[in-house]
C-alpha cells in the first residue's frame, strides 16, 4: 500500500475523476478528500498510478 499527496484536490468532482480514471484502470484505492490523499491497495500498480493521476493533472507525492 502506498499513499500520495495531491494538492490539487480540491472538491468532490475531482474524487470522482481519480476514482474514474484509476478504477476504470482496475487499480484498487481509496481517495480522501479531506487530507488531500490516494492510497494505492496494491504497489505493483503505485507507478501506474501515478502516470493516470497525473494524465488527469494531479502531482501525486508519495508520503
Amino acid at each position: 500500500m502506498k499513499t500520495f499527496r495531491c494538492e490539487e484536490i480540491m472538491c468532490d468532482h475531482c474524487v470522482s475523476r481519480i476514482k474514474n480514471g484509476l478504477g476504470g484502470a482496475g487499480i484498487g484505492h481509496k481517495v480522501d478528500l479531506e487530507h488531500k490523499t490516494v492510497t494505492v491497495e496494491e504497489d505493483s500498480q503505485a507507478e501506474k498510478a501515478v502516470d493516470i493521476l497525473d494524465d488527469l493533472g494531479f502531482s501525486a507525492v508519495e508520503i
